[in-house]
């Protein structure tokens, strides 16, 4: 029954995500671009983040894959990964609202793109990438399994080490010294850490 309550906790949030995300994914269609940063590498760290937190954590919670790899669920474990998904959607949900025409997945900019640095900006440079780690933590602490539970953290860890440098090079590329000057008052993800 705790296992189910666990799977249950990690769809809803899955579910509220994309219902979060949806309407942004639609008007970002249709808001022309300035510069695009895709290809191979774009796509292939994609993959590696939604493999982490969608296709192996799906695969367990709907067809109980890597059954070798389970552990022990502890009810802590359901009520920290529960509490730690809300807050993530919460930040994912302001990030959207504050970045409004300027939201993308992949590396890009708009057309009259403009820096934001109000709200959840105010701080930290990257909340949305925030919210993607507490989703992550949250799967680890939702899903007893070796596999399925970490794939979130690697999966998307692979996608953030490997995009977040490029991202803040097309900002300082974009808005320069003014993008300087928020770096050096921001964190990246973490206020007084990172």
């Amino acid at each position: 029954m705790l296992l189910l309550a666990s799977k249950i906790i990690w769809a809803i949030g899955v579910i509220g995500w994309f219902i979060i995300r949806l309407p942004h994914d639609r008007r970002s269609k249709r808001t022309p671009k300035a510069r695009q940063a895709s290809g191979l590498r774009e796509k292939l760290l994609l993959s590696s983040s939604t493999t982490g937190l969608g296709i192996l954590p799906a695969l367990y919670v709907f067809g109980h894959a890597f059954p070798f790899a389970d552990y022990p669920l502890h009810p802590a474990q359901v009520v920290i990964g529960g509490i730690i998904f809300v807050v993530a959607l919460w930040m994912f949900r302001r990030t959207h609202k504050d970045l409004g025409r300027n939201w993308s997945v992949t590396l890009e900019v708009r057309e009259q793109h403009r820096l934001v640095t109000e709200g959840v900006y105010n701080r930290v440079r990257h909340p949305m990438y925030a919210a993607f780690w507490l989703w992550a933590l949250a799967q680890a602490f939702l899903l007893p399994n070796w596999i399925a539970g970490p794939a979130g953290l690697i999966g998307f860890g692979i996608l953030f080490f490997m995009r977040v440098g490029r991202e803040e090079q097309m900002m300082i590329d974009t808005f320069g010294d003014e993008y300087r000057a928020y770096m050096r008052r921001t964190a990246r993800v973490l206020p007084g850490i990172y």
